[in-house]
């Protein structure tokens, strides 16, 4: 009983580990908003001032790839940064959230 109860722990842990190892950083080129706005900005003032209003709202930063919109996870004072220009992420994904390990202005 106690070695199969062992054995299975073992086993979740190698699974766990290996899918950590598996996630790759993907890099992504878009420009930096919010979640709840995506490419439509309601507020004047511009896409940087929209974002950032959003964001203190509660509405996490995203990157708007294309007609993707993706939640963008860390990094956020870099984010408010480059709020409404044209970025590069690096992260990894998991579904439509990007974990950012980096993000710098498009060149």
């Amino acid at each position: 009983m106690k070695i199969s109860r062992i054995l299975g722990t073992v086993t979740v842990a190698t699974l766990m580990t290996g899918g950590l190892l598996l996630a790759q950083a993907t890099t992504f080129t878009g420009v930096v908003s919010d979640q709840m706005c995506g490419a439509k900005h309601m507020m004047e003032g511009g896409a940087a001032k929209c974002t950032r209003e959003c964001v203190k709202m509660g509405s996490p930063y995203a990157l708007v790839v294309g007609d993707k919109v993706y939640t963008l996870k860390g990094h956020s004072s870099e984010l408010d940064a480059l709020a409404g220009q044209s970025v590069t992420v690096k992260g990894t994904v998991s579904g439509t959230t990007i974990d950012v390990a980096s993000v710098a202005a498009a060149k």
